[in-house]
């Protein structure tokens, strides 16, 4: 296992996902997993950056496991903001037209999408959102 912790700041959307491509690369991992899990970590990343402190900037951190049988990664984001679980919120009509369509609500349907696993939860006064992604 292996962690970081940044501000949650959009502006360290960009050293996060680096540091999950590095420890996606020594695994050979293909490149649209690592293109999802990419898109994954700046809509998830991105909405505590935005939302979890407002107006205030906190401490979130990211912590990169693997798995094994079939080869997986677990991408964990923690941080002690407001509590809000993305996986409440309502699915986008991805049938309507853009211009119809409410605003919100598809990044967090893309990454339940296209990973294999999206959970939440809300322990001793944190936001823990984990990915799986099957990567062979």
């Amino acid at each position: 296992m292996k962690e970081l912790t940044v501000d949650a700041a959009v502006e360290n959307i960009e050293p996060v996902t680096e540091f999950v491509t590095a420890e996606l690369e020594k695994l050979d991992c293909p490149i649209k997993a690592e293109t999802q899990i990419s898109i994954a970590i700046d809509e998830l990343f991105g909405n505590i950056a935005r939302y979890a402190y407002s107006p205030d900037i906190g401490k979130a951190t990211v912590r990169f496991e693997i798995e094994n049988d079939p080869l997986s990664v677990i991408i964990t984001f923690i941080d002690n903001g407001v509590p809000f679980n993305p996986l409440e919120q309502t699915e986008p009509d991805v049938h309507e037209s853009a211009d119809k369509r409410k605003i919100g609500g598809l990044g967090i349907f893309l990454v339940k999408k296209t990973m294999n696993l999206v959970e939440y939860e809300y322990k001793d006064g944190q936001n823990i959102l984990k990915i799986k992604k099957n990567i062979q």
